[in-house]
């Protein structure tokens, strides 16, 4: 089963993947031998996982965590859905103030 994960590092920064096999993957990370990223940072911690159907699935969802602000992870890891739609709102203020605008 394909799955999309987040790891908070030893420096509290966090790394985003996606992989066919979490346990050996986490394995792998915790190693050294995961990514360039975390070998740096160990150790790690998984703090988010979820299924996809398909690993072009979990592809993409882990793309699209790592475009998201720190905040967004958070609310993710959190579970927090109600954080999470409010920072997928568009914060530009010219949008804000077209939103309100009546």
């Amino acid at each position: 089963m394909p799955y999309t994960y987040i790891l908070e590092c030893a420096d509290g920064s966090y790394y985003t993947g996606s992989t066919w096999n979490m346990a050996r993957r986490l394995w792998e990370h915790q190693e050294g031998l995961g990514a360039n990223y975390t070998a740096k940072r160990l150790p790690v911690r998984l703090v988010y996982c979820e299924e996809c159907d398909r690993i072009d699935t979990a592809f993409q969802r882990e793309k699209q965590i790592q475009g998201w602000s720190r905040k967004k992870k958070l609310a993710l890891i959190a579970s927090d859905m109600n954080q999470l739609h409010v920072l997928a709102e568009c914060q530009n203020a010219s949008h804000h103030e077209n939103l309100h605008a009546d």
